[in-house]
């Protein structure tokens, strides 16, 4: 089964009651919330994503909802759960759905340390994934929005999650955040693209999360061997540059983009030595993305299995 194979009231009652599982990837969730505004979004922006069969275990425990005791009747705020703790502040309840995607976000960069975790998007094709490892602002959701939309799969928006026994890149295709201008970037390149609300003066600025094709949902359990670093960079009206890069410089840049690095020690040390060694690295620069996306479809294409 599906989300979208639940009525309306069915995904309501099971927010409000023991909590609706969803599986993202490697990962079975259980979310709660007494909020409508969350349920409503929740149907409509999880709908293609598979329920978790008859026990099956349970990775975290998460829920929005509203503060306990008297604070719920004095503001309309949303608070994020797992385990029934509160690790952040209380949030506007128009930001329900936003801090939820966060919170899940928060849950696996700090307890998901059987895999070395990059702070990268990713895509596939062909069984071979690029990694695009990325701080923010340097547009790694935009392009990785972009390659999904132009028929490449999406392993991860946000983390390279790489199985140590054989390096193997995992795919979790979750909603794509996408912020302040590149809202409307995607709207416009694809117009097509299954684009949520947009979510206005958030801790973020605004934000509006993309749906994965369904294609890359479906395909959640597939793996995919790791072929290309490429470090992307937006710059306004810049030309497309797409250069060979050092693995030493490449080597530094992903391990400091690791989100445990420093917990899996000697064993991220040799994963990334690894990965590396057997990847391509590039460094791209960019300002359009017609140019990109076919830079990156050249690359793909010319370059041996």
């Amino acid at each position: 089964m599906i989300v979208g194979d639940l009525s309306r009231r069915e995904l309501g009652t099971r927010l409000a009651g023991t909590g609706l599982g969803l599986r993202f990837g490697p990962f079975n969730l259980s979310i709660r919330s007494d909020l409508k505004s969350f349920a409503s979004l929740a149907h409509s922006l999880y709908a293609p994503y598979p329920l978790p069969e008859a026990g099956e275990m349970t990775d975290f425990h998460v829920g929005i909802r509203r503060p306990r005791g008297m604070r719920r009747w004095l503001r309309r705020q949303a608070c994020f759960t797992i385990d029934g703790q509160f690790p952040f502040a209380p949030y506007t309840v128009e930001h329900a759905f936003p801090a939820l995607e966060w919170g899940i976000n928060w849950c696996v960069a700090t307890r998901a340390h059987h895999l070395l975790m990059l702070h990268s998007a990713g895509v596939e094709r062909n069984g071979r994934a690029i990694l695009f490892p990325a701080s923010p602002g340097d547009g790694k959701s935009t392009l990785c929005t972009a390659l999904i939309h132009s028929g490449w799969r999406l392993m991860s928006d946000e983390f390279g999650l790489v199985r140590p026994e054989d390096a193997m890149l995992l795919p979790l295709p979750r909603l794509i955040p996408l912020k302040n201008e590149s809202i409307d970037v995607i709207r416009r390149f694809r117009p097509e693209a299954i684009i949520g609300p947009a979510f206005l003066e958030t801790r973020k600025g605004t934000v509006a999360h993309v749906r994965p094709p369904l294609e890359s949902i479906r395909r959640m359990h597939e793996p995919a061997r790791p072929r290309w670093f490429v470090f992307p960079r937006w710059i306004a009206n810049a030309p497309l540059t797409l250069e060979p890069m050092a693995k030493s410089q490449a080597f530094l840049m992903v391990a400091t983009n690791a989100f445990n690095y420093e917990v899996l020690d000697g064993t991220a040390f040799r994963l990334v030595a690894d990965l590396v060694g057997s990847c391509d690295c590039y460094s791209l620069s960019y300002s359009d993305l017609d140019e990109a996306v076919a830079a990156l479809d050249e690359l793909s294409l010319a370059t041996d299995v």
